[in-house]
């Protein structure tokens, strides 16, 4: 049978946040101030590091990359649920709901990937000095960083394949503020149980394989800096890991709930709560943590504010 016979679902509703409409309101305007926040966030970095020539190093090369990638995240869902909460229709096509489960799939799959990559990089700075300037050159950043955008598409687009394979006939209303994958296939006019079972194996491949090198490096990290005699030493190589592991539980803590337990033990409203967490809340937080104790980051923005009174006294 040919999918485009067994489909006719054209539109899909998303139920949202709420119905209630001055609620729907209130939502508009702090996720709005969320998403602005965000995206200004994310894309100050990544002008600083830019600007700076002190900031052209690996870390930051590839922090300028998770500043990137949450902006993306944040756009190929947020507007879209901001035009929910303002018009109260939360009608969205069959094509643009697909299009919308596959970007988002795709580049959080990115992100746990990055955030692999990104503890590697600390983990031959610490532990690896000597090695560090080779190891983590120009060629092995672009590789690190291009292996990771392509794992996170190509993996998501094997599950959404799996998912596109069944019809959907019957019910449309979706108990979710976005098309994530495992909602929507809980709407499939079949026995989805082999394809939660692929999912659920590239789940384990996309987060569990980067949480477990993240685990060691940090274990070979904590090894190392303990045996440092500077207690400066300690601090600064105590004080960069820290930011990365609080941005790591945050993204993993919430993203391993949603896409590895029981779907039966689940509840829509459940779902929709530590989503909104991973969608809405960490990419704004990512920025903060990586700046609040960042010195580099703090000379940055002095040195750009110096910059910037300097031209208006001229």
């Amino acid at each position: 049978m040919e999918f485009e016979n067994l489909t006719s679902v054209t539109e899909f509703i998303l139920v949202g946040l709420s119905n209630h409409r001055k609620t729907q309101i209130l939502l508009f305007v702090v996720i709005l101030i969320f998403y602005s926040f965000t995206f200004l966030g994310n894309l100050v970095i990544i002008m600083l590091v830019l600007a700076d020539p002190r900031l052209h190093t690996p870390m930051y090369f590839f922090l300028t990359q998770l500043s990137g990638l949450e902006i993306c995240y944040v756009t190929c869902t947020v507007p879209q649920m901001l035009a929910h909460l303002l018009s109260g229709n939360g009608a969205i096509s069959f094509a643009r709901c697909v299009t919308q489960m596959y970007l988002g799939l795709s580049l959080g799959s990115t992100e746990a990937l990055l955030l692999g990559a990104m503890a590697y990089d600390r983990y031959v700075a610490i532990c690896q000095p000597l090695v560090y300037a080779v190891a983590m050159d120009k060629w092995h950043q672009l590789q690190l960083s291009s292996g990771s955008w392509a794992g996170g598409f190509l993996l998501s687009l094997m599950n959404v394949a799996c998912t596109l394979r069944f019809p959907f006939c019957g019910p449309n209303l979706i108990n979710h503020f976005f098309c994530e994958m495992p909602v929507v296939l809980k709407l499939a006019c079949a026995d989805t149980r082999v394809t939660e079972a692929v999912v659920f194996g590239a789940a384990v491949i996309i987060l569990l394989v980067p949480l477990s090198v993240i685990l060691t490096s940090y274990g070979l990290i904590l090894s190392s800096v303990l045996q440092m005699k500077s207690a400066a030493g300690r601090s600064k190589a105590f004080s960069t890991c820290a930011s990365h592991l609080a941005v790591v539980t945050l993204f993993y803590g919430t993203v391993i709930s949603m896409y590895m337990r029981p779907r039966s033990g689940t509840t829509p409203d459940s779902d929709k709560k530590i989503a909104f967490f991973y969608i809405v809340v960490t990419p704004l937080l990512n920025p903060i943590i990586y700046t609040l104790r960042n010195k580099d980051v703090h000379g940055a923005v002095a040195k750009l504010l110096q910059r910037v009174s300097w031209k208006k006294k001229g």
